[in-house]
């Protein structure tokens, strides 16, 4: 399909700098594609419970978002230029792939020297051993393992999006509001940001409805801010990021599907890693890796039901996925009255609630 086909115009305005307080008082448009035009309901998160049914399934990501900013110095004689990277996929246990600007400053076999905002405190060093295109490199760190993962979380700083990034600096408070509830897996340069709006009374009320919840894990990488360069879907790339579905879970979502349970998706994160270990027959497998899924109108969804997710950005992969599941023509119509009735967009957003469509009402597939 032509990216075109997923370009809106949103004001300014619509994005939000700082998330709701708490956390499940931020808005919640559920939108039901229906045959001649959608329904659209103006809700609250902590409405969910009374949005589900009994039995539902809840799938949540627990990946943990590391503070994969860093800021440093390379040197070439007395040449210095400045270094900021992104980390965005970690290749081993010294080994970082990261996105650099100015990428042009940087060379194979050169060194960057990392430390935390003002200079101060113990440095990081790395060497780059691989350069490709688009800004990405390959980071070989001084040190390894759990060494590195303190190094980086003592000279790092929280990878806000850049549209929030760009516009207010980075304040204490984003070390918790950029990270969710269930965070418990390190290993995320990206919040699955659905999920930012749960908080324990939130679950506590779902457990009461008979709404369980499981865990998954997608390490949401820097590529998900990429913006798609190309004219064509068929054209873009996306990068890999790890995850993981654990046996259990796997058996308890399978269970849940045949007993005409439905599986809610918290985040396009979790579904992307459900819909890659579901097989064509539509059974949940364990599964462990590298996931590249691109998800666009006319894909068949095997495993979920139902999606809650924040607004994303314009021309978008994230928006071609949400296209995808309840219609192309549906979600501009939903994006429209969102922004008519001043819905919080992005990752400290407001949230959305999708059903998805039937074949037969998913007019997107050209």
């Amino acid at each position: 399909m032509r990216i075109e086909a997923f370009d809106f115009d949103l004001p300014a305005e619509s994005i939000a700098l700082h998330p709701s307080q708490p956390r499940d008082a931020a808005r919640l448009l559920v939108v039901e594609p229906r045959e001649h035009a959608p329904s659209f309901d103006d809700r609250r998160v902590f409405d969910l419970p009374d949005l589900l049914r009994a039995g539902d399934v809840l799938v949540v990501n627990d990946t943990k978002v590391i503070p994969a900013r860093l800021s440093g110095q390379r040197r070439r004689g007395d040449a210095v230029a400045h270094i900021d990277a992104t980390l965005h996929k970690r290749e081993g246990l010294d080994l970082w792939r990261a996105f650099v600007r100015p990428a042009k400053k940087l060379a194979i076999g050169e060194q960057v020297t990392f430390m935390a905002d003002g200079g101060q405190g113990e440095a990081l060093v790395a060497d780059v051993i691989d350069k490709q295109e688009g800004g990405e490199v390959l980071l070989r760190f001084a040190v390894s393992g759990a060494a590195l993962d303190a190094a980086i979380e003592a000279v790092g700083s929280m990878p806000l999006p850049p549209y929030i990034a760009a516009k207010r600096p980075q304040d204490a408070t984003d070390r918790d509001s950029y990270q969710t509830m269930f965070a418990s897996d390190p290993g995320a340069v990206a919040a699955p940001t659905a999920g930012l709006h749960f908080t324990p009374n939130l679950i506590a009320a779902l457990m009461a409805r008979d709404i369980a919840v499981h865990r998954v894990t997608l390490h949401v990488g820097a590529g998900t801010f990429l913006p798609v360069k190309v004219d064509d879907t068929l054209d873009h790339h996306m990068h890999a990021e790890w995850g993981e579905i654990d046996v259990e879970t796997a058996k308890a979502l399978n269970a849940a599907h045949a007993e005409g349970r439905r599986i809610v998706s918290v985040g396009t994160t979790s579904l992307r890693i459900l819909e890659t270990a579901t097989d064509e027959a539509g059974t949940i497998q364990p599964f462990s890796g590298d996931t590249s899924i691109f998800i666009t109108p006319g894909y068949r969804f095997r495993a979920v039901d139902v999606l809650m997710t924040n607004f994303h950005l314009p021309r978008s992969t994230l928006f071609m996925l949400v296209a995808a599941f309840s219609g192309l023509s549906t979600m501009h119509d939903a994006y429209r009255h969102a922004i008519e009735a001043g819905y919080r967009f992005y990752s400290y957003g407001d949230a959305s609630l999708l059903f998805r469509a039937d074949a037969s009402l998913d007019e997107g597939t050209a």
